[in-house]
């Protein structure tokens, strides 16, 4: 049984494997008494860095209803809602950036980690590069889809970084929030739904829950390609095209996506526990996993070793030498910049410039069909990725 009010205690409270199936805590740089580095005050201003890709990112969010199920969290809720970001190419560099979270998001999620010393509203000042309700730009029935789920608690916004620089590269993004496995996800007539999932006693909770996530994901493809899509811009999505990656409990929803929804062609698990392993007649489509080194072969997480095997079509094992569990999102760049200590190797913003670069080389191979040296051997220029081997359970 996996027992969620402890699993808020973050990794420091926990031993072994189950410590791979959440996001850390944050620790406070300085001491053990919540105090923050002497390089974060109350009017420093997050960032993200920048899209390397040359078109301008607009942004959107939709509220999405699924009347065919009950939420599986909070049963009394008779249907199903998700919040959903869209990032995108636009036409132009017009309106305001969007923002990062609200200020009461910033509260709950800081709250929720355990981080005190900082001002409560700081993840709501963070700076962003997509532009609120920008025109799409693109083509009809061109643009591939990139579906992003976060790690459990994380609201969809944790993926901002890496969503924003598929954006510039040409794809849509949409990120979900998964209602009730998040701090807070904010609808859009003010209503506030915190992480009911954290408070219950769930057998199997991880398989749940990825199979519920599976399910959450095909219905926003249904919502973005159907006959009546929710969104102005879906003409512009190539519904030939759709690709998943995901964190931690995300990531692990990568594979189980595949496994109900074919449209799905490739997908990506950075640094999640496998939860539901992966059958015998296996994932025959592309797929990465991409995470610290305790994925190693042989390492602490033999969830990875035993689908690896399943996981009959192309194939890449990597993992990031001095990279946390929150290396993956934005939360590592952040958390330095506002002076919490989470552990990472990783500085400035290293953690998202190989996310980023991986998961693009990823996806512009499977669903462009780019040719990607990076994904073929080391690269001097990371030499941080490190390429895994189950046979000689080895990485180099």
């Amino acid at each position: 049984m996996l027992r969620t009010p402890i699993l808020r205690a973050g990794l420091a409270a926990l031993a072994g494997l189950l410590t791979l199936t959440v996001p850390a805590s944050w620790a406070p740089a300085s001491s053990a008494h919540a105090s923050v580095g002497p390089s974060a005050t109350s009017s420093s201003t997050p960032y993200l860095p920048e899209p390397t890709g040359p078109h301008p990112v607009g942004t959107t969010s939709l509220r999405l209803e699924d009347t065919s199920r009950p939420d599986p969290w909070v049963p009394e809720a008779k249907t199903r809602e998700l919040m959903v970001s869209l990032w995108y190419p636009a036409k132009s560099r017009t309106g305001r950036r969007a923002p990062y979270v609200t200020p009461k998001e910033s509260e709950l999620v800081l709250k929720g980690k355990g981080v005190t010393g900082v001002p409560s509203d700081v993840l709501s000042r963070t700076r962003t590069h997509a532009f609120s309700g920008a025109e799409p730009a693109g083509r009809g029935h061109t643009l591939p889809l990139v579906v992003l789920s976060p790690g459990f608690t994380d609201p969809r916004s944790s993926l901002t970084a890496l969503a924003e620089e598929l954006a510039s590269r040409g794809y849509v993004v949409a990120g979900i929030d998964h209602t009730y496995e998040t701090f807070a996800t904010t609808f859009p007539d003010g209503r506030l739904a915190t992480c009911a999932a954290c408070e219950l006693d769930v057998d199997d909770f991880g398989k749940k829950a990825v199979q519920n996530r599976a399910v959450d994901v095909s219905f926003v493809i249904d919502q973005l390609t159907g006959p009546h899509p929710k969104w102005e811009g879906a003409s512009l999505i190539d519904p030939s095209r759709i690709a998943m990656a995901g964190a931690s409990l995300g990531g692990a929803s990568a594979a189980e996506t595949m496994l109900k929804d074919s449209r799905v062609r490739a997908g990506i698990n950075m640094d999640g526990f496998m939860s539901a392993p992966i059958p015998a007649s296996g994932v025959a489509r592309p797929f990465l996993f991409l995470g610290q080194s305790l994925h190693s072969p042989g390492g602490q997480d033999a969830t990875w070793d035993r689908d690896w095997e399943h996981l009959t079509g192309w194939k890449r094992w990597l993992v990031v030498d001095g990279a946390v569990h929150s290396s993956f999102s934005d939360y590592d760049l952040l958390a330095q910049q506002i002076g919490v200590e989470l552990g990472s190797e990783l500085s400035g913003s290293r953690s998202a410039d190989i996310t980023r670069r991986y998961v693009r080389a990823f996806f512009d191979l499977h669903l462009r069909g780019k040719p990607q040296p990076l994904l073929d051997r080391p690269s001097a220029r990371y030499p941080e990725v490190k390429f895994c081997s189950s046979e000689t359970k080895t990485c180099a």
